[in-house]
């Protein structure tokens, strides 16, 4: 997959659909996926929001003191491959993935699809730090700052509210570059 979209490159058109998505992970593995949030955008609308945990390969949960997640949590959940085939379909029809660390998100699919033997997604990345470095100057431009200066709510390290945060911080921008009627 291509790099996260640079500074300078322009925001793709929001009258294509697109998905913002979101991983926790457990451990330091890009392959430890715990928990994935995707939410689809349609016209420049959220029509989607799908949340779901996910058993790691490993059962010893480095990250739990970052997004609260346990082995008791997630010991029964589905793993990656069985959660993927069930969330995949959001991405049909998609022209881009936006993410917020965006190489981060790449690199946890990426891992987790080669693990379970899937085909990555072939979409390209935004990620939403350089839409906001860019579009708002922000700095800092983690996920609680952008969301702070936009007026999005966010439960922070929540798979679903990061996805969904993302999701409106591409919106937002592209809200701001419409021309004026």
């Amino acid at each position: 997959m291509p790099p996260c979209r640079k500074p300078s490159a322009p925001l793709p058109p929001l009258n294509e659909p697109f998905v913002a998505i979101d991983f926790e992970t457990a451990d330091n593995g890009p392959d430890s996926a715990c928990a994935v949030g995707l939410v689809r955008v349609e016209a420049g609308k959220i029509v989607h929001r799908e949340a779901v945990l996910i058993r790691p390969p490993r059962e010893h949960i480095l990250f739990t003191y970052v997004h609260g997640i346990t082995w008791p949590m997630v010991k029964d959940a589905p793993v990656f491959a069985d959660v993927w085939s069930k969330v995949a379909p959001v991405l049909e029809g998609a022209t881009f993935l936006a993410a917020h660390n965006a190489p981060f998100d790449r690199r946890v699919l990426q891992a987790c699809c080669a693990a379970a033997k899937l085909e990555t997604p072939v979409l390209p990345f935004v990620c939403t730090v350089q839409l906001a470095r860019k579009k708002w100057a922000l700095k800092p431009a983690n996920l609680p700052a952008v969301c702070r200066r936009l007026g999005i709510g966010l439960i922070h390290h929540n798979a679903g509210s990061d996805a969904e945060a993302c999701a409106r911080i591409v919106i937002a921008a592209a809200v701001q570059n419409e021309p004026e009627a």
